[in-house]
């Protein structure tokens, strides 16, 4: 079976490494966008409503550029990890279950490029 092998060849490795790019890609416009969100500071015209209306406003705004600043650590840390599995295919490590030492079926990797774990060692941590 697939999963038996020690690692996976060089056209797979490339057609890994071509969907981790193209995901890095995409990750990081996704990022710019979040950090653009939190990071814009123009008013949104409120300037002459009342003052109760102006507060929620201000409040409704704090508590998206928060949810904003969580997305964008998230999408960091996706990032690191999808440079992380780069590495793994210079290292011909990629694909190799750190707790099994299996190959992880390369179904799971086409759809979580960046998993270290095959699921049968994922289902024994739960």
């Amino acid at each position: 079976m697939d999963h038996i092998k020690a690692h996976y060849g060089e056209a797979d490795l490339a057609e890994f490494k071509e969907i981790i790019l193209k995901k890095i890609a995409r990750a990081q416009e996704d990022l710019d966008i979040l950090n653009d969100a939190y990071k814009n500071n123009s008013s949104n015209g409120t300037d002459d409503t009342s003052h109760t209306f102006k507060a929620f406003e201000e409040g409704a705004e704090t508590m998206a550029k928060e949810a904003n600043v969580q997305l964008a650590i998230r999408q960091e840390k996706f990032i690191r990890d999808l440079k992380n599995a780069l590495l793994r295919i210079e290292n011909k490590t990629y694909g190799v279950c750190r707790v099994t030492g299996k190959l992880i079926q390369k179904e799971r990797l086409k759809l979580v490029p960046h998993a270290t774990l095959s699921i049968e060692a994922k289902k024994a941590q739960s």
